[in-house]
């Protein structure tokens, strides 16, 4: 779910030409991925992931007996603690989505916390539930491109990404940015989308279950979790600990969108469901209660949850590889 956080995209025509799509799924994509049009299709998908997945645009590790949104706020409060988060620290959420992993941690951490997001209406939105929650003077939002953040060095008490940065094209950039506005002495925390030690590229099920994450995620290039690490030291961090958080969900992550296991949260998912809810958005769209386009996005995102679920299953991705790094006090 991270593809429906604001981060930097990859360039529309780079991104069609590394991902296998079929002649009419190109030609809707060419038309819709011009300059012009990029943040038309973020919009769709942004409604449409709110509507069937929450406020909050990711995915989390569960325990038995847990709720999926417990476990999503559980996924939240996790980062607040590594993080050591407490009243009167400032706090940055890289690639924040419309809000609801920041209004989640402020409310459990007493923090004020600034969202960056340089998808406009993610903004506009996050501003509205913002308000609506009663946060709109404790946390702002800010539109920019983490790869080239609005913000002085050694702003934040603490920053973290929930499934963002994976979106970088230039990850050790990225996280320099991001090590630039941290205070020295303190940490950034992360989820990032990874392929596990488990993928192997020379296993074509493998190449086509990543190609298709790709597309329906909108991902340029799943980096390795080693790749990740790697990225960091360059970056100038210093790694405290690490782990694929996937490894301790009692209740696999995937859950949601496999289409054969039935569960409350994941009606829209099973074979029945899907059916119900691709009529339902066909219908709305014929009729003009939804944005033309959202019968195709919807689509899309069938595809990505299928190759999700094979990806979880076969252990070669994983959407919740964790880190917790320090800026060091000084460059020596």
């Amino acid at each position: 779910m991270g593809g429906m956080r604001g981060r930097e995209r990859p360039t529309p025509l780079t991104w069609l030409e590394r991902h296998m799509v079929t002649e009419s799924e190109e030609c809707w994509l060419a038309g819709y991925f011009g300059e012009e049009k990029v943040n038309k299709y973020y919009d769709l998908v942004t409604r449409y992931v709110e509507y069937t997945w929450g406020e909050s645009f990711h995915f989390a590790s569960r325990c038995k007996g847990e709720t999926f949104r417990e476990s999503i706020k559980r996924h939240e409060h996790f980062l607040a603690l590594q993080l050591g988060l407490k009243r009167g620290m400032k706090v940055l959420d890289v690639g924040c989505g419309i809000g609801g992993p920041l209004r989640e941690i402020a409310r459990f951490s007493l923090t004020s916390i600034t969202g960056l997001n340089n998808n406009e209406y993610q903004i506009s939105r996050a501003k509205e539930l913002n308000r609506l929650a009663g946060f709109s003077e404790s946390c702002k939002l800010v539109k920019g491109n983490f790869m080239d953040m609005p913000f002085p060095d050694n702003t934040f008490d603490g920053i973290y990404a929930i499934e963002a940065t994976s979106y970088a094209t230039d990850l050790v950039a990225c996280y320099k940015e991001i090590c630039r506005v941290l205070k020295p002495g303190q940490c950034f925390a992360a989820y990032e989308l990874c392929l596990t030690d488990h993928f192997d590229p020379r296993n074509e099920k493998h190449q086509k279950i990543k190609a298709d994450i790709e597309l329906g995620s909108g991902l340029l290039d799943i980096r390795t979790t080693s790749q990740c690490l790697e990225a960091l030291k360059l970056a100038g961090f210093e790694v405290v600990w690490e782990r694929d958080r996937s490894l301790d969900s009692e209740v696999p992550w995937y859950l949601p969108f496999d289409a054969f296991k039935l569960a409350i949260n994941n009606f829209r998912s099973i074979a029945i469901g899907r059916c119900i809810t691709r009529s339902v958005v066909s219908m709305l769209e014929f009729v003009g209660l939804a944005p033309a386009g959202s019968s195709k996005v919807h689509s899309f995102l069938e595809k990505d949850g299928d190759a999700l679920v094979e990806g979880g299953r076969d252990e070669i991705f994983t959407p919740m590889y964790f880190f917790l790094a320090r800026k060091p006090l000084s460059n020596s």
